[in-house]
């Protein structure tokens, strides 16, 4: 149903709520690693294609063209993640063409985890999982400040047991 005066309501912007942003330095964490899949396949492709036979200029191409999009995909997608904390539960939105809205409950939550691999270690970066009861919760909030992850989980699990004594 539309409203007259706002247009269609969109159901991944709510309008009470205010999105949270990730770092921008989870964009050349996630390029480091498409271009180190990519780029070897690509590099092998064009030593290949000069040293043994011109037809592996077609994969080399290939493999180009995907890096170029891959690259100017990826800093869309990070401006698309966002995080926001209500009273009940932290909704968590991502996607461009396929979007998704997660709403986990605060009271759902079992734990919190913050992980960093080597690469995010060195890009200042970290990643916030939630463990619910649900397998198939896929709730995670990759690209904060070791600062920011610290303070979400601490603030998370706060809520999360406070949620729970009150059951």
């Amino acid at each position: 149903m539309t409203h007259p005066a706002s247009g269609p309501a969109d159901p991944f912007d709510p309008p009470d709520v205010t999105w949270d942003r990730v770092s921008p330095r989870l964009v050349p964490a996630r390029l480091v690693v498409v271009g180190f899949w990519l780029g070897l396949p690509l590099l092998v492709c064009l030593v290949l294609a000069l040293a043994v036979t011109g037809w592996l200029w077609i994969p080399a191409a290939v493999c180009a063209l995907l890096l170029l999009w891959i690259g100017l995909l990826v800093p869309r997608q990070v401006r698309a993640i966002g995080y926001a904390e209500r009273d009940d539960d932290l909704l968590i939105r991502k996607g461009i063409l396929f979007r998704e809205l997660v709403v986990v409950p605060y009271g759902r939550m079992q734990f919190v985890d913050v992980t960093a691999g080597p690469l995010d270690r060195r890009l200042n970066i970290a990643t916030v999982q939630l463990h619910t009861a649900s397998a198939s919760t896929d709730a995670e909030i990759p690209g904060l400040t070791p600062d920011e992850a610290e303070r979400l989980r601490d603030r998370l699990t706060a809520r999360g047991e406070a949620r729970l004594a009150g059951l």
